[in-house]
């Protein structure tokens, strides 16, 4: 670039038809700009939604330069022969721009003819309407500015019907509508231009060592630029006014090195430009969060993350440019291995010795394929945890000079295990209470990943509770190191992921036999444990969490199993983990066999001593058992342990809601509209009580009929309430009759 620059000439669009350049030994004077057959059509004018982000930004900045700030649009490269013909190479977009926004500008401000003459010096060979347009466009129309100029340019008579038709001309028109608004208000356009207030830099194919045959080829492709390589421009641009030395090394890279790493994963059409933009957006996006913002509400268009982070407006430019060479290049610097071998060996789906149990594995291509779509329910097809993942990997890539592949696996491990467990903390909103953590949750991964120290001194990151957890495991790693891998597949248990409390550390034979316990059929695991006690864990006054019968349903379980900063009770997590570890305690190897056992011996034993607590329904009649979410519902707490209503949703009673007693007894008259609290006859409903079946008139809710269970002491039953009714239901259905 540095020698491109020596030769390359800075010209202005009124000032380089005056330019002599030096042609076979002889300075020739630039005659015309020809736009020859062989390029392809006009394109900023295109009504493309990538267009029209193009063509925004492009007026903008020229707008810009108009109003108080000269730039310079790049390089244009082009051929001149003898006559001083100039075809150009690369720039003919920009350069139709510039002759359109001259037009514009000596219309508007009736500007002598003889003073902009050159703009007949400029004009399209691509088809011969567009020839005749551009000539037409100089010396023929005269805008009123009263209305749309390309309605107005239509309705001229020298303007036939099908010129319409050509891409060129369309394209043109729409460019002159686009000027006109953005440079209606704008003042000395023209005296601006003559200034220099837009440049470019020109410079001849033969200075660049290219023959014609690469001309013919590389203009001979008749596809529109890309989002990829207009970005690509602006970067360059951008770059350059930062840091010039830096130019050609970052082009240098795109072109070669990064290129290659995309090219694996290029699509059908064997480019790489959505790959590359969106592994870009993931950058910046990162380059936010580190300096303490969120992309939420921000715009995701390319060349405003460009401008926002790279250019000259930032602060930090210079630090970002370094940033986004050094989150390629730790890709590009694998070695012999692949970004997509590298992952296969440091994470799997399932739990593999010295590896992380991940659900995507190849999470760098999860980035090239799906950063910044989002789902039809409105989630993110790369979600934020595996943004946080990703820049796990990243930093170590960029650290593995001070950290080893062994070490780095370890806290890799550690972090998983952390964003597993985390689903409420990751977030980057900062309407949420604890505003936007992802700031902080970066800055605590990258401190886990390069020194290998959980920082909980870190405010409003990580889910407390497991870093707790994640300082426990390492303080006990280090006395127990023979122990590790019997862990690490505890902790990639698709139930626990990651947090392990619900087992803890003292017993490691309890490990393999949770896997024993869970390849079991899980109804028959949820009755063992509620033969033991009631498990269940309160999430607030009303709402509890059991497992769930569902097999491989494992929401529930997941919940269960899983502690969380605010919604158990103190003491119930411990409940459940004593019952679970008693469960555990009863054998090496579970079976179906072996836990139908406990069940029916637990059964054998209520019915044996004529005592019915809440686990003996619970086992015996399947209605008690909730469904795929495991909640249960105690309207007046859980001291009147018979009044309870099983949900069907994650939170709160609806019409799928039920109470067990009575929808095993008489399903088919239990109401959806009182939430399954009542069986509706047609003259009297019934209702469970903790210590009895009530009978209500439902005209006006009096009492007519009683059912008292006999209890214990303890307020337990003594009576088989749901035989009692089975067996008195007759005498509710003839006062029912009877009313």
């Amino acid at each position: 670039m540095n020698g491109e620059l020596q030769t390359a000439k800075l010209h202005t669009f009124i000032d380089i038809f005056s330019a002599e350049f030096p042609i076979e030994d002889e300075n020739v004077k630039l005659s015309e700009i020809v736009i020859p057959k062989i390029q392809r059509d006009y394109a900023q004018g295109r009504n493309e939604a990538d267009v029209l982000r193009v063509r925004q930004r492009f007026l903008g900045a020229l707008k810009k330069a108009i109003d108080s700030k000269n730039t310079t649009l790049d390089f244009v490269y082009g051929d001149i022969d003898e006559n001083g013909r100039m075809t150009p190479l690369d720039g003919q977009q920009r350069l139709t721009t510039l002759f359109l926004l001259h037009v514009y500008a000596a219309k508007k401000e009736n500007v002598a003819s003889n003073e902009c003459e050159f703009l007949n010096k400029f004009t399209y060979e691509t088809r011969y309407s567009a020839t005749e347009f551009c000539s037409f466009l100089v010396n023929e129309y005269q805008p009123s500015f009263k209305k749309m100029l390309s309605q107005e340019i239509i309705d001229q008579s020298w303007f036939p019907l099908d010129w319409q038709k050509d891409p060129t001309i369309s394209s043109m028109l729409v460019m002159l509508d686009a000027i006109h608004e953005c440079f209606a208000d704008v003042p000395n356009i023209w005296a601006r231009l003559k200034e220099g207030a837009i440049s470019f830099y020109f410079l001849l194919i033969k200075d660049m060592g290219l023959t014609d045959e690469l001309y013919i080829k590389m203009n001979s492709r008749g596809k529109p630029l890309t989002q990829f390589e207009h970005l690509k421009a602006e970067l360059e641009r951008t770059i350059r006014e930062i840091d010039k030395d830096l130019t050609e090394s970052v082009m240098s890279k795109i072109d070669k090195e990064w290129t290659d790493l995309l090219w694996r994963y290029r699509s059908d059409d064997n480019i790489i430009d959505d790959e590359f933009l969106r592994y870009f957006h993931f950058i910046c996006d990162i380059i936010c969060y580190q300096s303490g913002g969120t992309p939420q509400g921000k715009s995701d268009d390319e060349f405003d993350l460009l401008n926002e982070y790279f250019s000259k407006e930032s602060k930090d430019a210079g630090t970002n440019i370094q940033k986004l060479i050094a989150m390629f290049d730790c890709w590009c610097d694998l070695g012999d291995v692949s970004p997509s071998q590298f992952m296969e060996k440091i994470a799997s789906k399932d739990h593999e010795i010295g590896k992380v149990c991940l659900n995507t594995v190849d999470i760098f291509e999860d980035c090239l394929r799906n950063y910044g779509d989002v789902l039809g329910n409105g989630n993110r097809k790369f979600p934020l945890n595996s943004i946080v993942l990703l820049f796990a990997i990243v930093t170590y890539l960029q650290n593995k000079n001070f950290v080893t592949e062994e070490e780095f696996v370890r806290r890799f491990r550690i972090v998983n295990n952390l964003v597993q467990n985390s689903e409420d903390e990751i977030s980057d909103s900062e309407n949420r209470s604890s505003g936007n953590r992802m700031p902080a949750i970066l800055q605590q991964v990258e401190k886990i990943i390069i020194s290998g120290i959980v920082d909980t001194n870190i405010d409003k990151a990580l889910n407390v509770i497991q870093l707790k957890e994640e300082i426990e495991k390492i303080d006990w790693l280090e006395s127990n190191q023979d122990k590790a891998e019997v862990l690490f597949e505890l902790e990639d248990h698709e139930l626990l992921q990651g947090q392990i409390s619900i087992v803890g550390l003292n017993d490691t034979s309890l490990y393999p036999r949770f896997k024993s316990l869970f390849e079991c059929d899980w109804d028959l695991v949820d009755c063992a444990l509620m033969s033991i006690g009631l498990y269940a864990q309160s999430e607030n006054s009303k709402r509890y969490q059991l497992g769930s019968g569902s097999q491989r349903n494992i929401t529930a379980w997941r919940n269960l199993f899983h502690k969380s900063q605010s919604n158990i009770k103190e003491g119930h997590f411990d409940k459940t983990k004593r019952i679970l570890c008693e469960l555990l305690s009863k054998t090496t190897i579970f079976t179906n066999d072996f836990l139908n056992n406990i069940v029916k011996d637990f059964v054998a034993l209520c019915e044996n001593q004529s005592t019915y607590p809440l686990q003996y329904y619970y086992i015996k009649y399947p209605h008690f058992r909730p469904g795929s979410y495991g909640k249960y519902y105690w309207a007046e707490g859980i001291d009147k342990i018979y009044e309870l209503s099983v949900l069907l949703t994650k939170s709160q009673p609806s019409e799928s809601s039920y109470q067990p007693f009575l929808k095993t007894i008489d399903d088919a008259h239990l109401s959806s509209e009182y939430r399954g609290k009542h069986i509706i006859l047609e003259n009297v409903y019934i209702s469970c009580v903790n210590d009895a079946y009530v009978v209500f008139r439902n005209d006006n809710d009096e009492e007519v009929y009683r059912i008292e269970i006999a209890q214990n002491e303890k307020g337990i039953d003594t009576e088989n309430r749901l035989e009692k009714l089975k067996n008195l239901y007759n005498d509710i259905l003839t006062i029912n009759n009877n009313i």
